[in-house]
């Protein structure tokens, strides 16, 4: 199975915002998608990183365009998710499961592109988000104007997988696709319903912790930032047991690759040629 990521855009934020005890130097941060060739699933999209749909689309509300403003992200045009796609030969039509990581701007931003493919997300947090009026998804990071209107038809619950134990340092989570190779790991702390995925089948296994930090640096030296970014945390008292799970697997042999942090990976795409 062949695992790729790409970086959709750049955002940069100062270093103490986003590790404790950093200085005031600015840091550019990726923003990372992932493209999975799954032997059974064909091509599967983890996210779908930023898109114009949430940073230039003039239909776009007011609050969206606010947050493009605040945030100001730069997209990364060779590394949109069509262009990746077309890299590989593939079209949206290819694309038969979106994995969503959760539900904040920078991972659903590009769902509407994806006319015919399932989601394979939280449906318990799905659920909290339609419970909830608009300013209260707001407060949650959630624009839903980014999802499609057939969204939840479309929806593949983690409550319908199969839950499976994982390994004996990484609780156990939902095997997305029957097999053992994808396992959606339970990530608290960041955002509601936020899951990682834990490919155990690698020669040495990888767990994508998404934005379980912005640096690896803030997890492996136990740096993890405070006020005021807890401020944005969904659960600011999960982020920490999280993190520590997160180390005990890096502990035992195990990588950690995050959405966010600026060095590259083995993973990630590498620039075409000139």
């Amino acid at each position: 199975m062949k695992i790729v990521f790409a970086n959709s855009a750049w955002v940069s934020a100062a270093e103490r915002l986003i590790l404790r005890g950093g200085g005031w130097q600015s840091v550019r941060l990726r923003v990372r998608y992932g493209l999975i060739f799954h032997p059974a699933a064909g091509p599967v999209l983890i996210d779908t990183g930023y898109t114009p749909e949430a940073l230039s689309d003039d239909r776009r509300g007011r609050m969206l365009r606010l947050y493009g403003a605040l945030l100001k992200p730069q997209l990364n045009a060779e590394e949109q998710v069509l262009p990746v796609l077309r890299r590989f030969g593939l079209s949206p039509d290819d694309i038969r499961t979106i994995i969503v990581t959760h539900f904040h701007a920078d991972h659903v931003s590009g769902l509407s592109l994806f006319r015919n493919t399932r989601f394979i997300a939280s449906d318990a947090a799905w659920a909290r988000v339609k419970a909830r009026g608009p300013r209260q998804n707001l407060r949650h990071g959630v624009f839903t104007e980014l999802f499609p209107a057939d969204f939840e038809a479309r929806l593949e619950g983690l409550s319908s997988k199969q839950w499976v134990e994982a390994r004996e340092d990484v609780p156990g989570g939902a095997d997305l696709f029957g097999d053992g190779s994808v396992i959606a790991v339970d990530l608290p702390g960041h955002a509601d319903g936020q899951f990682g995925l834990l490919f155990a089948g690698l020669d040495r296994p990888l767990l994508y912790a998404v934005d379980a930090q912005w640096l690896l640096t803030a997890l492996t030296e136990n740096r993890t930032p405070g006020f005021p970014a807890t401020l944005i945390a969904e659960d600011a008292a999960a982020i920490e047991p999280t993190s520590a799970m997160l180390r005990r697997f890096l502990a035992t042999g195990g990588e950690v690759m995050l959405c966010h942090d600026p060095a590259p990976t083995s993973y990630d795409l590498a620039p075409e040629a000139a």
